[in-house]
């Protein structure tokens, strides 16, 4: 959402002191030693040669920056890897990034529960074993459980950014910025020609599934683009778009705009055009402060944003059991989400499980492991919104998390964490979050910081939290 001056980079003010559990991680060695020399993604202490050497383009990433280049790559191009995957009988490549996503939850278990022993993190750690337990109750069937354990691990990628900066994953970074206009090409790629993955049916664990081509509300044509499905080339369009931004002038964020905007709109997602729109309103709004009190209209912005959790619940006081459809023809999927979607879950939960109103339900309940391996498969309700899926998953403790979640977001200084819990929050009001993976470890890694130590006060420094230092219509080189 902004951009950071070399000035800035140069004389940045780690968050907190090196001896401080939000520090930046520099216990490479340890994380080495418990994951295997297969894993080692994090560079030791150089000296300043060699370390302005490292931010070259072939720099290896961290572990979960790896996992995250090999996430975004594979749901960005998921149609085509699903696709030729399987014509040549390699489908379990598209597993590769799940093993990564495992390795980062014994890298979270190591770093944060037994080297830092983090009480958050030990307790987060035992209520998802617990969740684990209650959704096998819950689903009833081994694939099930197993299928939650898949769907939960690209969460602990996000998490592991804990006391990192985005900014320094410059081969991921490259990615995004490649994906922003690979998946714009996708999408009018496909507008105009039948791909041969749009629509293809594949297997996963026994499941059949299958890209949509039409929108269920009006039958309209849905571009996926190179993603299996239309959500998806939408998400990645916009999600890209914002990670690229935030570095790039006011003059590139504009240009760019446009075709971002024809893009999802070919998609037909409203949801993604709806909050790219907020998201450019919002750049603008705090590109316009001045330098020094920028990153501060960032962060507040940000806290503001979680009021998005409560429109459901303001929505279906107000407009529970009202034809919407009547007044505007586009309005049925919200009143599909506002009549069933948000509100039948808790209904079936009296009959299926009435502990879950306590406990939640158990991961994968009214998610897609129920849908796809449950033997309560017709109580099944797509739950469209991230914050009421994830509460009924995991019950009234999720409340008291998103707590430290906001006090941590409150301290957080890396802008990209920041822009990103932004967008997401809005993203999330319509979407659940947990398929693709993309979606579910971007917004974990916005709220990575809540399993780091409280940072010590200290004066505020303009060199510090300088934001935008280049002239606001400063012609980017890309």
């Amino acid at each position: 959402m902004v951009e950071l001056a070399a000035q800035h980079e140069q004389h940045h003010v780690p968050p907190c002191a090196p001896d401080t559990s939000c520090a930046p991680d520099t216990s490479l060695v340890e994380d080495t030693k418990y994951l295997t020399k297969a894993f080692t993604m994090d560079q030791p202490t150089t000296h300043p040669e060699v370390q302005k050497a490292t931010s070259a383009l072939w720099t290896l990433p961290t572990l979960e920056g790896l996992a995250v280049i090999l996430y975004f790559g594979r749901d960005a191009f998921a149609g085509v890897v699903r696709y030729y995957a399987s014509l040549t009988h390699l489908d379990p490549l598209w597993f590769v990034p799940d093993v990564f996503a495992f390795a980062c939850i014994g890298a979270f278990t190591y770093r944060y529960a037994f080297k830092r022993a983090n009480v958050l993190a030990i307790l987060f750690l035992l209520y998802v074993l617990f969740a684990l337990f209650l959704g096998y109750v819950f689903l009833g069937e081994v694939k099930g459980l197993a299928s939650s354990i898949k769907m939960i691990a690209p969460a602990f990628v996000g998490f592991c950014f804990c006391g990192r900066e985005f900014k320094d994953q410059k081969l991921l970074l490259r990615l995004i910025y490649f994906l922003f206009f690979a998946s714009m090409l996708g999408i009018l790629w496909s507008a105009h020609t039948r791909l041969p993955w749009v629509a293809f049916s594949y297997e996963s664990f026994g499941a059949t599934r299958t890209a949509a081509r039409l929108w269920w509300t009006g039958g309209e044509s849905r571009v996926s683009g190179f993603a299996a499905d239309s959500t998806m080339a939408a998400y990645f369009v916009l999600i890209t778009y914002v990670f690229t931004s935030i570095r790039k002038s006011v003059l590139w964020c504009l240009v760019w705009a446009g075709p971002a905007f024809y893009a999802i709109h070919l998609s037909t997602n409203k949801t993604a055009i709806g909050v790219l729109a907020i998201y450019l309103a919002a750049l603008m709004f705090v590109r316009a402060f001045n330098e020094r009190h920028r990153f501060s209209a960032l962060r507040s912005i940000t806290l503001w944003s979680f009021a998005c959790i409560l429109i459901p619940g303001a929505l279906m006081l107000m407009f529970s059991g009202t034809n919407l459809a009547s007044v505007a023809k586009g309005l049925y999927s919200l009143q599909d989400r506002i009549n069933n979607s948000w509100q039948l879950p808790f209904v079936y939960m009296n009959d299926l499980m009435p502990l879950g109103y306590f406990t939640g339900c158990g991961l994968g309940c009214f998610n897609y492991p129920q849908q796809l391996f449950s033997n309560k498969v017709s109580y099944y309700v797509p739950v469209d919104n991230f914050y009421i899926g994830t509460y009924l998953m995991f019950g009234p403790v999720f409340v008291l998390f998103m707590i430290f979640v906001m006090l941590a977001v409150a301290r957080t200084r890396d802008i990209y964490k920041l822009t990103v819990v932004f967008v997401m929050n809005f993203y999330t009001i319509t979407v659940l979050g947990y398929g693709p993976a993309s979606g579910l470890l971007v917004i974990t890694m916005g709220f990575s910081e809540v399993f780091g130590a409280k940072l010590k006060s200290r004066p505020f420094s303009a060199e510090s939290n300088a934001i935008g230092r280049q002239p606001l219509l400063r012609a980017a080189s890309g």
